[in-house]
């Protein structure tokens, strides 16, 4: 006869003679296989795919509940929230598309085949008669902001990653709570993780001087509740749908190297003005949109700058891309580099594609050079980045690592025909996790500029040689290893 035996209150048989405990470690267990199969089907890099399904068959316990967290792969509601906003502005909408469009560029023949990648990615193509200035450091980027801000006539369109309680953080709220009084209509949104630290009390002097502000609320909606993977990386300033600024500055101290840990911040942002004002202004509005569900009133109309007549490309990846944007659009440029390939990147932990297609590069004969940060301002990553070391040289390619400070700055030179500079780094969490934002001007005056810049910045850098990595403890090669295998769940 079977029976539950009950001899002691921690005794506890079911009726095949398993504990309670022995049953519930055999469901974890089961439920670590079954979410390694789902990482396994679903998880868009093989790097994060492998990390993940190891941990979750290896440690079940712990990996479980950071997977259901930290291991979404796809952003519910946000591509039905972008359908919704454009039924409700059709005709404002497409007349602008349809003017955006009178202002395609023809690129060189080296640039042709990236021109027709761009057009099955995006909706935007390269447009011509814009002018883009390039910003070094946050001194020139928030002078320029600001003295565009004092400027507008009608509004102002704020995103930033980070938005900090600080000293910048007051200076910015103060000339725009001046503006909002002058009548000026103003929009900020936020990210709510990169932002953690920001006050409500912040938010309500915003909102009571006349602005409107928001956080990108990542987690709204019932699909969405308890996913902390997906931040909004873009820093876009729009101000009347003339100017706008972009690049890898946010709003805080740090930017102006006021933090003691970190040092001086080097950085890059753009003036941006021209046709592609308006491709920057639609991933703010998509943004706005899904954290509040209302359209900001905004001027609609393109405003070519034929000063400097350059061409330029505005690309806005994210988590609810179709297809792996980023990879697909980042390995198109790599592989059409025919001399130079210049990346500046304060993180370094490529996918498997761009891994390749960079060692490719190098093999033909394209002078490829990485430049790191050699401070750190997140271990993980910092130390996976020494992992590559070993195949990096083996295929010629050079890493720099700049020593006057941290570097932060997000920029590739192509040649002498195009550089781009914007939000995305070279790692997991940019190419298939975050919103993001790159500028890529096609025009030999700007690559030339980015060229002197980053010449400086390598001037002020070390040359990494294998060597001294091969003298490093096993015990710190052990650590590069480990950090490679969890960097994608970062």
């Amino acid at each position: 006869m079977t029976f539950i035996a009950i001899e002691h209150p921690n005794h506890f048989l079911s009726a095949h003679g398993m504990t309670v405990p022995s049953v519930l470690l055999l469901l974890v267990y089961a439920l670590g296989v079954l979410n390694a199969a789902h990482a396994v089907m679903n998880v868009r890099s093989s790097q994060s795919a492998i990390a993940w399904s190891l941990s979750l068959i290896t440690f079940p316990g712990i990996a479980l509940p950071l997977y259901w967290i930290l291991g979404r792969v796809e952003f519910h509601g946000y591509t039905q929230a972008y359908h919704q906003a454009y039924a409700q502005n059709h005709d404002l909408a497409y007349n602008t598309y349809l003017e955006i469009l009178s202002y395609k560029a023809v690129l060189p023949t080296q640039l042709a085949s990236l021109q027709r990648v761009a057009g099955a990615l995006t909706e935007f193509p390269f447009t011509h008669s814009n002018s883009v200035h390039l910003l070094i450091n946050a001194e020139q980027t928030y002078s320029a902001m600001q003295e565009a801000i004092l400027n507008s006539k009608e509004y102002i369109l704020l995103q930033s990653y980070i938005l900090n309680d600080d000293h910048v953080g007051d200076i910015f709220p103060k000339i725009l709570m001046q503006k909002a009084q002058e009548g000026i209509r103003i929009y900020i949104l936020y990210d709510e993780i990169g932002s953690k630290n920001l006050s409500k009390n912040y938010i309500n002097v915003l909102q009571k001087g006349g602005i409107q502000v928001s956080a990108f609320n990542s987690a709204q909606g019932w699909g969405n509740q308890f996913q902390l993977n997906f931040r909004n990386h873009r820093k876009i300033l729009v101000v009347d749908g003339q100017v706008a600024f972009v690049g890898g500055i946010n709003i805080g101290d740090e930017y102006l190297g006021q933090n003691a840990h970190v040092g001086p911040w080097r950085d890059t942002h753009l003036k941006v003005q021209g046709p592609a004002v308006q491709c920057l202004q639609l991933p703010f509005l998509k943004d706005w949109f899904w954290a509040v569900r209302e359209i900001p009133e905004i001027c609609w109309e393109v405003h070519p700058d034929r000063g400097k007549n350059q061409t330029v490309f505005i690309f806005s990846p994210g988590p609810t891309d179709p297809q792996n944007d980023c990879t697909l659009f980042f390995g198109s440029i790599i592989n059409l580099a025919q001399h130079r390939l210049w990346i500046a990147s304060p993180y370094f932990v490529p996918d498997d594609p761009i891994l390749t297609s960079l060692k490719m590069a190098a093999l033909r004969g394209v002078d490829v050079r990485i430049l790191l940060p050699d401070r750190p301002d997140h271990w993980l990553v910092y130390l996976c980045s020494y992992s590559y070391y070993t195949e990096m040289d083996a295929t010629g390619i050079k890493l720099y690592r700049y020593n006057h400070g941290f570097m932060h700055q997000k920029a590739m030179l192509v040649d002498g025909c195009l550089a781009g500079v914007g939000t995305v780094n070279l790692d997991n969490r940019s190419f298939h996790l975050n919103f993001e934002v790159m500028t890529f001007v096609s025009d030999v005056e700007f690559a030339r500029n980015v060229e002197q810049m980053l010449k400086e910045d390598l001037e002020n850098s070390i040359e990494i040689n294998l060597s001294e990595y091969e003298q490093k403890p096993s015990w710190f090669k052990l650590i590069v290893r480990v950090s490679r295998l969890l960097a994608p769940l970062q």
